[in-house]
């Protein structure tokens, strides 16, 4: 919050103001009563990361009002690079599948909207030329798919793609995470022009094959 709080001042302080995008999260809804969620849903963080996205949104709106070009983006669940944190449960998933290790499903009943990040990239892109072009009034925008998918489902689709035998080891969900995310893209594609092309299938298959050619080149490294 604090970091977002010095962008927008710096940028308020400039001659020729700059613009600026501020990334949020679907984080922000907590467990929408209804879905899929819309930006105009109620928002109710039910963590510090999630309330710390809330405080910076109003940070961002107030930048505005005082004459800095802004935009607000909540993602969900992006995903698709070997060097992303990898306990974060696609990677994680994608990694464990390509190594042939038994994946910890923590939940298998929860769901959540994951987003390659490819798509992400095109619609900040598609926001920028928005923005460049002297924009000032966008209302918050999902970048999310609107496609629900299980956490049993994800793991399914990770060791399929890395032909993982393994047996998923079955736990009891996270205590911090929401139950149920699924988002409503719709406003993206009136205003941006954009929706989501990557599937979660595609998607993952990509990113286990892309562990597996890591760790391939890695093992090649060693033996040489």
């Amino acid at each position: 919050m604090i970091g977002t709080q010095n962008v927008l001042q710096v940028a308020l302080e400039q001659k020729h103001r700059p613009w600026v995008i501020f990334a949020s999260s679907r984080e922000v809804y907590g467990q929408p009563t209804k879905l899929p969620a819309n930006e105009e849903s109620q928002l109710q963080p039910v963590n510090i990361y999630a309330r710390s996205k809330v405080a910076a949104e109003q940070a961002v709106n107030e930048a505005r009002t005082a004459g800095l070009r802004t935009a607000i983006v909540r993602l969900s669940n992006v995903y698709g690079s070997i060097n992303d944190h990898t306990d974060r449960v696609v990677p994680a998933f994608s990694r464990g599948a390509a190594m042939g290790t038994p994946l910890r499903v923590e939940g298998d009943k929860h769901t959540f909207d994951f987003t390659h990040i490819s798509d992400t990239i095109s619609g900040i892109l598609g926001l920028i030329e928005v923005l460049v072009n002297g924009e000032n009034q966008l209302p918050p925008i999902h970048l999310l798919t609107g496609r629900p998918t299980t956490l049993g489902q994800l793991a399914e689709l990770a060791n399929a793609a890395g032909g993982n035998s393994s047996k998923m080891m079955m736990a009891p969900p996270r205590s911090f995470d929401v139950a149920h995310f699924y988002g409503d893209p719709s406003r993206a594609k009136a205003l941006l022009g954009w929706s989501a092309h990557i599937s979660i299938e595609n998607g993952v298959q990509q990113l286990v094959k892309a562990f597996t050619a890591s760790m391939n080149k890695t093992s090649n490294r060693k033996t040489v």
